[in-house]
């Protein structure tokens, strides 16, 4: 049973950045894709970017395209996101996500970590 872990949430100011980490552990890894989800207060859960494990292609939601990266280290079963320019609107829960062919919600996800950005 594979397990998701994030870290790296926390409270930063309007125009900080942070860099979130997801490990995967407990089974063999081998995703078809990476996501990063995020949910706000009150939000339905938005998909902001993934990346594919085997080729590294990535796709990024027009709301964080140009200021957030998604990134893998397959020997280290992680996957990253740099989050730059970060604003307040950016407040939410963090997931991280996996994809075996099937979608995200039949993958498996992590606990979350929580972005707040202050203005």
């Amino acid at each position: 049973q594979v397990q998701l872990a994030e870290s790296g949430g926390g409270l930063v100011q309007t125009g900080d950045s942070l860099s979130l980490s997801c490990v995967a552990s407990g089974g063999t890894f081998k995703p078809l894709s990476m996501g990063w989800f995020r949910q706000a207060p009150g939000k339905e859960r938005e998909f902001i970017t993934n990346i594919s494990w085997l080729t590294g292609r990535t796709y990024y939601a027009d709301s964080v395209k140009g200021r957030f990266t998604i990134s893998r280290d397959n020997a280290k079963t992680t996957v990253y996101l740099q989050m730059n320019a970060l604003k307040p609107e950016d407040t939410a829960v963090y997931y991280c996500a996996s994809d075996y062919g099937g979608g995200w919600n039949t993958g498996y996800w992590g606990q979350g970590t929580q972005v707040t950005v202050s203005s």
